[in-house]
């Protein structure tokens, strides 16, 4: 069996390394924070949404995006920067956004997130998380503001494949929080069994249980500062500010930093960030959070109860490599979460969170071969890294092993 390197100790590395050590290799994981899970998965939605995968690029997008930047409460912002990264990200994007491309694209990601589910149950059996990840499967409610929107989307849903077509008042009496909510719903689009969870607290156990593994070495506070190399350029393990690990294969599962790593080597990523905001509010008695998953269509919001607390999160901002807390947008989810859920959380307590999630043009994930022999992808997932994580772990730790891959790589690779 090999022994692996596993760079980047998010969601996506962490599960990776699990996944290869079900497969009996040994892993060697290189983080360069103190600690696991401080980037994109420490304050993320918190929702395993496996089948709402429809990516951002699709027809009108690109209409309804100049709409957004005049809204001061919309889902995007964008700041113009002198980078080809930017640019260029940006042209492949308004590429995607086709209808065919669109719905190729989701076929793919629905696939991906099936596969999923069945590997996180699998995986969270096997690790024993037990309660301290504050799973639940309450299942998910997307609900529209304008009506032609949401006769769109409702003609679209198949008497008896999973997803109902609710009425406001069908939205209410799903989830009575939203009764309290000074909106008039057009409509809802329920998926029973989608589930929510702690992802940082998901990564602190498997952490946890990773270690206890013989065949696995966790290496925090590491920074990867390039490949080992033979002769022919093939990778052989990588070098940190620690000293040199070597390996017969090294995943690069670093979220947005796999991009400036990759390069060197000739690989170019096509990566870029879309900062999101969250935020998170202590629940008590006399608060009524949903007990729902609710996603605000429109205004692009994610409310969920994780555990004791309210996480809402939300936000499409293309500024560049910027991790800072803008005032101005978390006071916009302020006043958005007030004005649908004002009873759910004690607001006044809310910790707010930035992060930047890693995403493709097309919002597909990037797995599997690099290029160059003996390095590895599983990049690019955006927003949906916690749900599709489990699926894209297994998948590449298969192909690390010379099988092939469970499902056809077409449009999710390199």
């Amino acid at each position: 069996m090999k022994h692996c390197v596993v760079i980047g100790g998010g969601v996506v590395g962490l599960t990776t390394a699990w996944a290869l050590l079900e497969r009996g290799h040994g892993v060697t994981l290189v983080e360069r924070d103190g600690e696991v899970a401080l980037g994109a998965s420490r304050a993320n939605g918190g929702q395993l949404s496996y089948r709402y995968v429809s990516p951002l690029a699709d027809a009108g997008v690109p209409l309804k995006a100049l709409r957004w930047l005049l809204d001061p409460d919309g889902p995007l912002r964008f700041k113009p920067e002198a980078s080809w990264a930017q640019w260029s990200w940006l042209i492949d994007f308004l590429r995607a956004c086709r209808g065919p491309v669109n719905r190729r694209t989701t076929e793919r990601l629905l696939a991906l997130g099936a596969y999923s589910q069945a590997s996180f149950l699998r995986l969270h059996a096997e690790a024993q998380l037990g309660d301290a990840i504050a799973l639940r499967t309450p299942g998910k409610l997307v609900v529209y503001r304008k009506p032609a929107e949401f006769a769109r989307v409702a003609a679209r849903v198949q008497p008896g494949g999973g997803e109902q077509a609710l009425s406001h008042d069908d939205c209410v009496a799903l989830e009575p929080a939203l009764s309290d909510s000074e909106a008039t719903l057009a409509g809802g689009i329920f998926t029973p069994g989608e589930a929510v969870a702690d992802c940082h607290a998901f990564c602190s156990e498997l952490f946890v249980r990773l270690n206890a593994h013989s065949g696995f070495r966790g290496r925090l506070g590491a920074r990867v500062l390039g490949f080992q190399r033979d002769a022919l350029g093939a990778v052989l393990g990588v070098q940190t500010d620690v000293g040199e690990i070597g390996a017969d294969a090294v995943i690069l599962a670093a979220g947005l930093h796999s991009r400036a790593l990759a390069e060197p080597l000739g690989v170019k990523l096509p990566l870029y960030p879309l900062k999101g905001y969250s935020l998170t509010a202590p629940i008590s008695n006399g608060h009524r959070p949903p007990e729902v998953s609710v996603t605000d269509f429109e205004k692009k919001i994610l409310y969920a109860r994780i555990g004791s607390e309210m996480r809402v999160a939300a936000m499409v901002d293309l500024v560049g490599d910027d991790t800072s807390l803008d005032t101005g947008r978390l006071a916009s989810l302020q006043r958005s979460v007030r004005a649908t859920f004002p009873n759910a959380a004690d607001y006044d307590q809310a910790v707010p969170w930035a992060g930047l999630r890693p995403a493709t043009p097309t919002g597909a994930p990037i797995l599997g071969a690099s290029g160059v022999p003996g390095l590895w992808l599983n990049v690019g997932h955006g927003a949906l890294g916690f749900t599709f994580s489990f699926a894209t772990a297994s998948i590449v730790a298969e192909l690390v092993s010379g099988r092939e891959s469970p499902l056809p790589l077409e449009g999710l690779s390199l």
